[in-house]
């Protein structure tokens, strides 16, 4: 299972790391201790934390990139069948669904918890105006 040190959820949250353990001391973020007395988050905590944060907590760049539609932020969903599986990516507000075979899921080894980054492109955007009442 994948675990973060308090340090590294913190960049994740876009947070202090002060808040994280001020989050974890009252019961608000779920941590455990290594055998070396760290502090550490299990990734699917930290899913479950940032989906129901969403709107309150935003996630930064992990490294800079060109790309202007690069989400970076934490898997909270995977749900695969025989062809394909849906990905869910809570990057701060923003809640990104990716439909792709299971094939590329099972080789990326998605799961809730772990660090990714969606990037988005789009060939075709429609805009429409409401009815005039």
């Amino acid at each position: 299972m994948t675990s973060y040190r308090i340090g590294h959820a913190a960049e994740l949250l876009s947070v202090s790391v002060d808040t994280v353990r001020r989050w974890a001391d009252s019961g608000r973020l779920p941590t455990t201790r290594t055998e070396g007395g760290h502090r550490v988050v299990d990734g699917r905590d930290l899913a479950e934390f940032l989906a129901s944060t969403a709107n309150a907590v935003e996630v930064k760049r992990l490294n800079p990139e060109s790309a202007r539609n690069r989400f970076p932020g934490i898997v909270t969903k995977v749900i695969k069948d025989g062809v394909a599986a849906h990905v869910e990516v809570q990057a701060g507000p923003h809640r990104l669904v990716s439909l792709m075979t299971r094939e590329a899921a099972d080789e990326l080894e998605l799961q809730p918890g772990m660090v990714a980054v969606a990037a988005v492109k789009s060939t075709n955007v429609v805009v429409e105006l409401p009815r005039e009442s």
